[in-house]
């Protein structure tokens, strides 16, 4: 066993160096006062950011130890005492990986932790290692860290466009756009490892077997499976569990309204769905609104309804970098609505910073009247200033009915950033 555990650490070091991995553009300021976490969806890349951080502040040997806990089954205090009597020393860097299979790990780390000798970073499965819950069995010594599929800056980065002075690289910037809108922008789809349609169809069964029946021991699956199709069809729209229940109920599918509620939660949980609610200076009104579905990644909508809208594509697309630049759906980002709808307000502590609308246009008068009527309205309610359409095309900065409302294509939005990490 002593000698399985030593060729293992040394071997896992031998296959990260021969690694092509690709650069993440996530700030990560590591800290033995506390257990970095890091969680997200399924085949985000958690593993790899691992490897990017080894490589990028280039760690030796004895710096650091790394273990993939689905590929060898032993205590972690062994290993720490294995890299000893090979390096001679401690490590300095912790990256354990796929922890849940670890037995009695909230233990083992909370041990090893209270030492203040390691750098400790953990990933787990999307199912089993949940922010919230790690939280509380850390004993709130860890900060969580989520990882997403790529953003467009770092989809850029992989194409290596970096410069956009030409109309060569605009045109080539808008193209690579257009793509991540359909097809989206996890890592094995990006750098072309794995046909789209093949990768999102298993995807599916991994979110409906591993991710809640496995977890949650949902016994549905009928009921489970019509559920996140039905939420995936409504991104960037409204979500009605009356309306779902009574859809399943004309197909004959027996559910409860309560167990849709349930699987609205475990898609959540789980970082495939998320549900917007309506922003109001009333917390039981926030709470009581419809919520508007957006998928974590587009190629779940396009590869499950076989649908390319780019209106509706372009809306989820700008909900998900908001969400990779560290912005919270319900805590500093929500919609509005008043007998018009407003897609994003952006908050700061109690204020309404930022009012976006997204719409699929290329000149001024593609855009909606009722689109600008609504930000123009939400800006005299939520007393806010700065009104944002994002368009495909259509850049300008004019005033209408005495707000100034700023107009810009989504590929130059998306380079700007409203990041806290990008």
């Amino acid at each position: 066993m002593e000698d399985r555990i030593s060729t293992y650490i040394v071997d896992r070091k031998n296959d990260i160096k021969l690694l092509d991995v690709q650069q993440r553009l996530i700030k990560m300021v590591p800290t033995k006062d506390f257990i970095l976490s890091i969680v997200g969806p399924r085949r985000a890349g958690k593993t790899y950011f691992l490897y990017h951080f080894i490589k990028k502040n280039e760690l030796k040997d004895d710096e650091y130890l790394f273990i993939n806990f689905e590929e060898i089954d032993a205590e972690l205090g062994n290993f720490i005492t294995r890299f000893q009597e090979i390096y001679g020393k401690f490590p300095k860097y912790l990256f354990l990986d796929e922890i849940q299979n670890l037995k009695n790990w909230e233990k083992e780390i909370y041990r090893i932790f209270e030492k203040k000798r390691f750098y400790v970073f953990l990933t787990g499965s999307s199912s089993k290692f949940l922010s919230k819950e790690i939280a509380t069995q850390l004993r709130g010594r860890s900060i969580t860290m989520k990882v997403f599929p790529f953003s467009f800056k770092e989809i850029l980065q992989v194409n290596r466009l970096n410069k956009f002075y030409s109309s060569e690289e605009i045109g080539r910037t808008r193209n690579l756009l257009k793509g991540c809108l359909k097809e989206g922008c996890f890592p094995d789809i990006a750098l072309k490892k794995v046909e789209a349609s093949k990768f999102f169809s298993e995807y599916i069964d991994l979110i409906i077997y591993r991710d809640i029946i496995e977890r949650y021991g949902a016994k549905n699956r009928i009921a489970l499976e019509f559920f996140i199709k039905n939420a995936i069809a409504l991104n960037s729209k409204t979500l009605s569990i009356n309306k779902i229940y009574n859809a399943a109920k004309s197909m004959q599918i027996k559910v409860s309204k309560n167990t849709l509620y349930d699987f609205q939660k475990f898609l959540e949980d789980v970082n495939v769905i998320f549900f917007l609610k309506k922003y109001s200076r009333s917390v039981r009104k926030t709470e009581l609104s419809l919520p508007k579905a957006y998928v974590v990644d587009n190629g779940l909508y396009t590869f499950t309804t076989y649908k390319h809208e780019l209106g509706i594509q372009m809306e989820s697309f700008v909900f998900q970098e908001l969400l990779k630049s560290g912005f919270e759906p319900n805590k500093n980002i929500y919609y509005f609505g008043n007998g018009f709808e407003v897609d994003f307000v952006l908050k700061e502590g109690f204020d309404v910073k930022q009012l976006i609308q997204v719409t699929y246009a290329s000149a001024k008068d593609e855009i909606e009247k009722r689109e600008i009527n609504a930000l123009v309205k939400a800006s005299e309610l939520l007393k806010c200033k700065d009104l944002l359409v994002i368009t495909w095309d259509y850049e300008a900065e004019e005033k209408i009915k005495g707000k100034k409302i700023k107009f810009l294509p989504l590929w130059k939005w998306l380079l700007e950033g409203k990041s806290t990490n990008l």
